[in-house]
C-alpha cells in the first residue's frame, strides 16, 4: 500500500513508525508546489496550521489532523484524526468523520497496522476535549492558589496515571490549540470558557 504523508520533522518518524508493518511505501510530501503523487491513503498532519494539501485527491481517503476542524467544511473522503502532541504517539490513532468514510479509514489504517478509536463526530473528538478541560481546570486551580505548576503536574501525573501533567500537556500540545478549542465549544457550551489565567498566559 502506498502513503503519502505531509507532516513536521517532528510528526513525521512518529508517523512512519506506526506505518512499518507490512510492505507499505511511504512518501513523504514536502510541498504543496509539487505533483501529488498516487497514494491509497493520505496523511495531512499539518491540515490546520498550514492549510489543506490534499484537497484535489478524490475516491481516496485523505486523514487531516483536524481537531478543531468540522467535519461538515470537509468533502466527504476526508477524516479527521487527533495528532495534536502527546497523541499523536499512542498506540492507537482517534478518528472522526462521516460514518462511510470512517469505515473504509478504519479499514485502510487496520491494514496498515494501526489501531483506531472511532469518536463522535465533533469538535475536539476525546482526547483534546478532555485534556484541555484538565487544563483550563488546573489554571482556574492555579489562580485560586489552590498548589504551584509544579504540584499540579506531579498530582495529575500520579493521581491519574497520566504521562504527562496539566501544564506539561498545554506546553506540549501549544497554547494555540488548546485555546482555539476551549473558545470553540465554550460558542455552545459555557464550561468550556477560558480560565483567565489561561488567558493571561
Amino acid at each position: 500500500m502506498q502513503i503519502i504523508i505531509r507532516a513536521t520533522d517532528h510528526q513525521y518518524p512518529i508517523l512512519a513508525n506506526k506505518l512499518i508493518n507490512g510492505n507499505n511505501s511511504i512518501v513523504r510530501y514536502e510541498s504543496t508546489n509539487e505533483a501529488i503523487p498516487f497514494g491509497d491513503i493520505y496523511i495531512d498532519a499539518c491540515f490546520e496550521e498550514e492549510g489543506p494539501c490534499f484537497s484535489t485527491v478524490q475516491n481516496r481517503i485523505v486523514l487531516v489532523n483536524g481537531v478543531c476542524t468540522p467535519s461538515e467544511v470537509l468533502p466527504k473522503n476526508f477524516v479527521r484524526f487527533n495528532g495534536w502532541d502527546g497523541f499523536l504517539s499512542q498506540p492507537s490513532l482517534e478518528i472522526a468523520g462521516n460514518e462511510e468514510a470512517v469505515i473504509k479509514a478504519r479499514e485502510l489504517l487496520t491494514a496498515v497496522g494501526i489501531t483506531t478509536i472511532v469518536s463522535a463526530d465533533e469538535l475536539g473528538m476525546i482526547g483534546p476535549r478532555v485534556v484541555s478541560m484538565i487544563i483550563n481546570e488546573a489554571y482556574f486551580a492555579l489562580a485560586e492558589n489552590v498548589s504551584t505548576k509544579e504540584e499540579i503536574n506531579t498530582a495529575m501525573k500520579l493521581g491519574t496515571n497520566y504521562p504527562y501533567g496539566p501544564f506539561e500537556w498545554c506546553e506540549l500540545i501549544g497554547f494555540k490549540r488548546v485555546s482555539t478549542l476551549l473558545q470553540s465549544l465554550a460558542k455552545t457550551n459555557e464550561r468550556y470558557s477560558l480560565a483567565p489565567a489561561f488567558q493571561n498566559n
